[in-house]
């Protein structure tokens, strides 16, 4: 897991799609990091109930803050996955020991996390839609990622 990118979520909202993207990530073999506060508790049963017996905590890193997560992050690669963004993710070199953070569901992330990030990616949708659920968002993402790096 060391050299493969992980997965970030940004304040999570819904248990379901945080237990999802925990078993996408442990399919993947990919590291799940948490920042917090969620919008649930990781003890909710809608969340217990998805996750199933993926839940292993050698491989999520949760993180207080925000601020402790860039802290943590200052001399790595953040990928951001945003609507707002004009690059398409398969436009984009992925590299092994990248972050890809996801934003919360309800609100992605604030204005100054996204201007922080240099690289900001989208996935192409239909004009007429608003946005992918962010679990089918990260298998995505993290397929792609993990092809370009020769892993899968």
């Amino acid at each position: 897991m060391k050299h493969r990118p992980r997965i970030a979520l940004y304040e999570p909202d819904i248990p379901q799609n945080t237990a999802a993207i925990i078993r996408t990530c442990a399919c993947f073999g990919s590291k799940l990091e948490i920042i917090e506060p969620c919008g649930f508790l990781l003890s909710d049963k809608r969340f217990k109930r998805v996750v199933m017996d993926y839940m292993d905590w050698n491989k999520i890193d949760l993180y207080r803050s925000s601020e402790e997560f860039f802290e943590k992050k200052k001399n790595q690669r953040i990928v951001l996955m945003t609507t707002k963004a004009s690059l398409s993710y398969t436009k984009f070199k992925f590299k092994k020991n990248d972050t890809i953070l996801f934003g919360r569901e309800s609100a992605g992330v604030p204005e100054n996390v996204h201007q922080s990030i240099n690289n900001r990616l989208k996935i192409p949708m239909d004009k007429n839609a608003r946005s992918f659920n962010v679990a089918s968002s990260v298998a995505i993402v993290l397929a792609e990622s993990l092809r370009q790096i020769n892993i899968i």
